[in-house]
């Protein structure tokens, strides 16, 4: 059980504690937080608030379940509101592990030895099993190829060290070893792992190349979306590097290359400027660009990084998809005549 204490004082806004967006399962285990103006919020409400990365039915489900106190004893009111000088303690019980079977998916594979393995991710496939995707993932199709990959980074999620969205294709690495799985996350936490993507994006930038630096956090409305949130309100810092490759009339074909890797990091940040990707569902119009696209036009073009034991550098380019390349092919055949 991992459990973090909300201390709730007058006359403060600071964290005395920083809380991992990313991955509350991780917190320490006691974490107190020092906020202001919570006066009247609802207890649901105010965790929501203290905790981006919940959302708010699985903090309800806490709540009824008996894993919240409030000053000390046991609240399973959602509705009951907090007070200045309050105390509350949540208690998050343990991840389950998953029952993961092993899948015989065909793989695209770019790379692999001992070590790893690069593939070229194709659109429509999640990473791993997660709620309304409990098979037919990255993941399933891994443990059938490589059969002994489960406990590799954990069991819920055996060797992914980053992710990529289920409809963005492309190159993505997987640990085969814990000795390749701490490696590879080190390198991307030290951000000497290269990674760079192509994208369609809708209208022309002004410029030819730029850097979008602003802090990326759960939007907090909707809990499938992210949204630009100051590092105050939760956010994480993100950057993302971009150069036009060619200007195609009122589309764009860019280059992106990231230094850091926040969830759908390159879909906000083109939105915010203004250029959101060609065909992404959740943050641009949506509407149709004459071809059939699965999902967002962003594919993972690239990837370099240092093999975990000889320290080799491996570079692999992972191919566009065919609609990717239509696409393309479509927007060049309009500007020519």
């Amino acid at each position: 059980m991992t459990e973090f204490n909300l201390q709730i004082q007058e006359n403060s806004d600071r964290l005395s504690t920083p809380l991992e967006n990313d991955a509350p399962s991780l917190l320490p285990s006691r974490n107190t937080i020092h906020c202001v103006n919570t006066k009247g919020d609802r207890l649901d409400r105010y965790l929501c608030q203290e905790l981006p990365d919940l959302s708010r039915s699985r903090i309800q489900q806490l709540i009824e379940q008996g894993n919240v106190q409030l000053n000390d004893k046991v609240c399973t009111s959602k509705k009951i509101n907090v007070k200045v000088g309050d105390r509350i303690t949540l208690e998050i019980p343990q991840a389950q592990p998953l029952e993961l079977l092993a899948e015989n998916i065909p793989l695209d594979i770019l790379y692999e030895d001992d070590q790893l393995l690069i593939l070229n991710k194709p659109a429509g496939l999640v990473v791993h099993p997660a709620p309304g995707h409990p098979d037919g993932t990255l993941v399933n199709a891994l443990l059938a190829h490589c059969p002994n990959l489960p406990g590799i980074g954990g069991v819920q999620r055996p060797g992914i060290v980053h992710r990529l969205d289920k409809d963005t294709t492309g190159a993505i690495a997987i640990a085969k070893t814990e000795i390749a799985h701490h490696h590879l996350q080190a390198q991307l936490k030290a951000k000497t792992a290269r990674r760079e993507y192509l994208g369609v994006v809708y209208g022309a930038p002004k410029t030819e190349s730029g850097t979008i630096d602003l802090p990326i956090g759960r939007h907090p409305q909707d809990r499938k979306k992210m949204a630009i949130m100051s590092v105050e309100q939760g956010g994480r810092s993100a950057i993302t590097h971009w150069q036009v490759l060619e200007r195609l009339g009122n589309y764009t074909l860019i280059h992106f290359q990231l230094e850091t890797g926040r969830t759908h990091q390159i879909r906000v940040h083109s939105a915010k400027m203004g250029h959101p990707i060609v065909g992404d569902p959740v943050y641009s119009s949506g509407h149709s660009v004459g071809v059939n696209l699965p999902g967002q036009a962003l594919h993972a073009w690239r990837l370099k990084l240092q093999h975990p034991l000889s320290g080799e550098m491996i570079e692999v380019t992972a191919t566009p998809p065919t609609q990717f390349t239509k696409l393309l092919e479509m927007l060049k055949r309009r500007i020519a005549s």
